[in-house]
């Protein structure tokens, strides 16, 4: 038995290696490479009821970089809307953050929570009024409810400037908000119909006594102060705000003039088109049109035109590009109401300017 058991052994050694080579080695586990999924696009224009449109502007906030900041302000926005749709967003950039940051943050912050996606003007300033602060997003939404049942005005921003860039700015906000405040008046409204008010500004210094001019006339309002530039060329204010209609104007377009340029825009029309910046790429004449005819289309695809224009925002970086703003958007919005204001940047190293629009549609 013990001879038989050593032989049994032996063979076991002379198998084991061939039995072992037999076995099939294990596959390889195939690598997962991920796939980032690109953003959304965001429309360039969408339509909101006008009687049911509310106006926000996100805290500044100085916690982490851009990015944070960002979804920080988004957090806040949705939180503040309580689930109602946000139709356009218009974010303030400052700093040497990359503003295309903020379009795609956007659309993957309302793609991941099943949200319409808004459209969005996306514009650098030269400063907030908080050290550190990056952004600030100003956002209409449409509640579920009708708050403003005779429609909207948009009153354009009465620009007061000085050549010398190191003038004072409060003296000036005051002279913008007097004729902000007649305006305002002419329209029929009165100050507690004010939803939101946003200052444009050469500097931010001594920002409070500007800023105490405006809450004494507009505490119910959304507020934003925004420093244009960093190295303006002149003192400027310009405060521009939106109001609700307290009257049946009979017209769903109506303008109030001031010095021959319509000043505010009367809105009582059921719809508006709301559309994101349309940005001229180069610094001609033709590449202003271009920009002016994008604008044209992301309207026409909506159901409006130029004809029915309200309000036009128009954001030049310079005054040559200002200079030619003025001259071709007579060609493409006949009487709007707007405000023009030269900032620090915008999206693309060639653009030029950048122009968005409120439009009539019933």
């Amino acid at each position: 038995m013990k001879g038989l058991a050593l032989v049994a052994w032996a063979g076991c050694l002379v198998l084991g290696p061939g039995v072992s080579a037999q076995k099939k080695p294990k596959p390889k586990k195939e690598e997962i490479t991920q796939t980032l999924q690109l953003p959304k696009e965001l429309p360039g224009a969408v339509v909101g009821e006008t009687r049911r449109l509310t106006f926000h502007v996100t805290a500044l906030s100085a916690r982490g970089l851009l990015s944070a900041q960002i979804r920080d302000a988004l957090k806040a926005l949705t939180h503040e809307t309580g689930g109602s749709p946000v139709l356009k967003i218009r974010a303030f950039v400052a700093g040497s953050g990359d503003l295309r940051r903020v379009r795609d943050l956007v659309s993957e912050v309302f793609t991941l929570r099943r949200l319409p996606l808004p459209a969005l003007s996306l514009i650098q300033a030269g400063g907030l009024p908080l050290e550190g602060a990056q952004v600030v997003l100003e956002a209409i939404a449409e509640g579920k409810n009708e708050v403003s049942p005779h429609g909207l005005v948009f009153l354009s921003a009465p620009a007061a400037t000085t050549d010398n860039p190191l003038d004072p700015v409060a003296p000036l906000a005051a002279q913008s908000l007097e004729r902000l405040q007649r305006a305002i008046k002419a329209a029929g409204s009165e100050s507690s119909d004010v939803v939101r008010v946003t200052c444009f500004l050469s500097s931010l210094e001594n920002l409070a006594a500007t800023r105490k001019l405006v809450e004494a006339d507009y505490p119910r309002a959304a507020l934003d102060y925004v420093q244009t530039q960093r190295s303006p060329t002149r003192a400027f204010a310009a405060c521009e705000a939106v109001a609700r209609l307290r009257r049946d104007t009979g017209k769903r377009l109506a303008f109030q003039p001031e010095e021959g340029e319509p000043l505010a825009a009367l809105v009582a029309a059921q719809h508006v088109v709301l559309t994101g910046t349309q940005v001229s790429y180069g610094f001609q004449e033709s590449d202003s049109r271009l920009a002016f005819e994008r604008l044209q289309k992301a309207l026409e695809a909506n159901g409006a035109s130029g004809r029915d224009v309200a309000f036009a925002h128009y954001y030049p970086l310079a005054d040559r590009l200002a200079a030619q703003v003025r001259k071709l958007r007579g060609d493409f919005f006949a009487a709007s109401a707007g405000s023009l204001v030269l900032f620090e940047g915008l999206p693309g190293m060639d653009a030029g300017f950048a122009v968005d629009v409120v439009a009539v549609k019933d």
